[in-house]
C-alpha cells in the first residue's frame, strides 16, 4: 500500500473531533473528574493517593500577595518549572534551567530577569492560561532530568511521553520532542515533534512535525526512528495506573522518564489531541472498537492485566493492517 493509499484509509478510520468529544468525552467521562485533572494540584494529590509518582511540588500561591514569599521557594533552587495549575496545551510553562543571582535561563537559552519572572507568576494568577481565564495557582516544580538514551533526539528541554488510555486500557502512544521552535518545550502545537511509538515494543514508527511527516530531528539531526524509549513496560503500567486514580473513560497521560525516578506522570488530559493518530499512521475508531469489544467479557482487571490486553488489542490490529498492505 502506498502512502497516499495509507494517509487514505487513516482518514476514514481516524477519530475525529466531534466523535471524540460526544462518544468518548462526554460520554466517558463525568464533568466532576473533568474537573479534577484540569487542576494540576488536584491531579497529583489524587495521584500520590496511591503511590503513582509525579514531580515534587517546592511551591504554590494562590494570590499575588502570596508572591511575597516566591523568593524563598526558589532561594535553594537553581532549576526548576513554573507552571499554571489550570493551564493547557503547555501554555504558561516556563522550564528553567539554570540562574545566576536574579537572572534564570530558560531551557531555549534565553534569560529572564527576577522581575520578569515574577511578573509571570502575576499573569497567571489572574488566569491568562487557565482553561476558565477567570483564576489559576502558581506551581513551581522540580525540573526532572533527561534521561541520556534520549539525548540526541532533542533540542534542550525535556521529551514527553503521551499515552492513550480508554476504558483503563493503553491503546495508543508518542513521544513529544521539544524543538528550537517550541522553546525548549514539548507540546506539538508549540513546535514540538510528535513520534508515534510501537505500544509493543517502545520502538520509533513514524513522525510529524507540524502537519508534515519528518524522519529527522529538525535540530539535532538525529534519526527518528533510530529512538526506542527505555523502561516501556514500566511506562504502560504507571499509565494503566492513572485510571485507578481518575477513573476517566477516555483520557491521554503525560509522563516524563527520568533516569533517576523512572517514570513520572506529568499530567493527565480529558481531551487529548489527535495528532497521536498521524504521528503512528494508525486510527484510534477500530482499536477503540476492538477494545470495547473484548472489554465486554472482562471484569475487575489491575493495571498490568489492562496493559496485556492494551498490547493485545494493538497487536491484533498491526497484524490485520500488515496482511491488507
Amino acid at each position: 500500500m502506498n502512502l497516499v493509499a495509507r494517509l487514505r484509509t487513516l482518514h476514514r478510520l481516524a477519530l475525529g473531533l466531534n466523535r471524540r468529544n460526544h462518544d468518548f468525552g462526554i460520554a466517558l467521562n463525568p464533568p466532576h473528574l473533568v474537573a479534577l485533572v484540569d487542576n494540576k494540584s488536584a491531579t497529583k494529590l489524587a495521584l500520590a493517593a496511591r503511590q503513582v509518582p509525579t514531580p515534587q511540588t517546592f511551591g504554590r500561591f494562590r494570590s499575588v500577595a502570596e508572591l511575597r514569599t516566591l523568593g524563598d521557594a526558589l532561594r535553594n533552587h537553581t532549576s526548576f518549572v513554573m507552571k499554571p495549575a489550570r493551564g493547557a496545551g503547555g501554555e504558561g510553562i516556563v522550564v528553567v534551567t539554570g540562574r545566576k543571582g536574579n537572572t534564570f535561563i530558560k531551557a531555549s537559552g534565553e534569560t529572564l530577569h527576577w522581575n520578569d519572572l515574577r511578573a509571570h507568576a502575576a499573569e497567571i494568577l489572574v488566569g491568562a492560561y487557565a482553561l476558565n481565564q477567570t483564576y489559576d495557582e502558581v506551581l513551581i516544580e522540580e525540573r526532572l532530568e533527561l534521561h541520556p538514551d534520549l539525548a540526541r533526539f532533542v533540542f534542550r528541554g525535556i521529551p514527553d511521553i503521551r499515552i492513550l488510555v480508554a476504558y483503563g486500557v493503553p491503546i495508543l502512544a508518542m513521544m513529544r520532542l521539544p524543538t528550537r521552535r517550541s522553546d525548549g518545550r514539548a507540546n506539538l502545537h508549540l513546535g514540538g515533534v510528535g513520534v508515534g511509538v510501537d505500544l509493543e515494543s517502545g520502538q520509533a514508527t513514524h513522525a510529524v512535525w507540524g502537519e508534515k511527516p519528518v524522519v529527522a530531528h529538525p535540530d539535532t539531526q538525529a534519526p527518528l526512528r533510530e529512538l526506542q524509549v527505555p523502561q516501556w513496560q514500566s511506562l504502560l503500567e504507571v499509565a494503566a495506573a492513572c485510571f485507578d486514580c481518575v477513573p476517566l473513560g477516555y483520557f491521554g497521560v503525560d509522563l516524563v522518564l527520568d533516569p533517576h525516578v523512572g517514570p513520572c506522570v506529568l499530567e493527565l488530559n480529558a481531551r487529548p489531541g489527535l495528532a497521536i493518530q498521524l504521528a503512528n499512521h494508525v486510527g484510534l475508531r477500530p482499536l477503540l472498537t476492538a477494545l470495547h469489544s473484548k472489554l465486554a467479557h472482562q471484569n475487575g482487571l489491575g493495571a498490568e492485566d489492562r496493559v496485556r490486553l492494551g498490547l493485545e488489542v494493538y497487536r491484533a490490529h498491526k497484524a490485520e493492517t500488515a496482511s491488507r498492505a
